[in-house]
């Protein structure tokens, strides 16, 4: 069986991310994947141990801006940790 592929698609590697051993230094720095797009995973991740399903964009936006600023301050910091840390303030 041959495999086509469409002309001007390229292949990529498969990434796989285990969020629980990401310290806030890998995410600030780019040094995993790009943070906004961990940020996002996290809101859903959250967002579905609360049962939420509503996503308030701004709201995003402006937690992940005081994630990577709590992260740049606290670069050793596991990243989950960081998360429960912000959500109790």
């Amino acid at each position: 069986m041959a495999l086509s592929v469409p002309f001007g698609a390229t292949a990529s590697a498969q990434v796989t991310i285990d969020v629980s051993k990401i310290t806030c230094n890998q995410f600030a720095l780019y040094k995993v994947s790009d943070p906004d797009t961990i940020a996002v995973w996290l809101h859903g991740y959250y967002s579905g141990k609360r049962g939420n399903t509503v996503v308030e964009v701004e709201k995003l936006k402006a937690n992940a801006k005081k994630l990577r600023d709590y992260c740049l301050e606290n670069p050793d910091t596991n990243l989950l940790t960081a998360v429960e840390s912000l959500m109790n303030q």
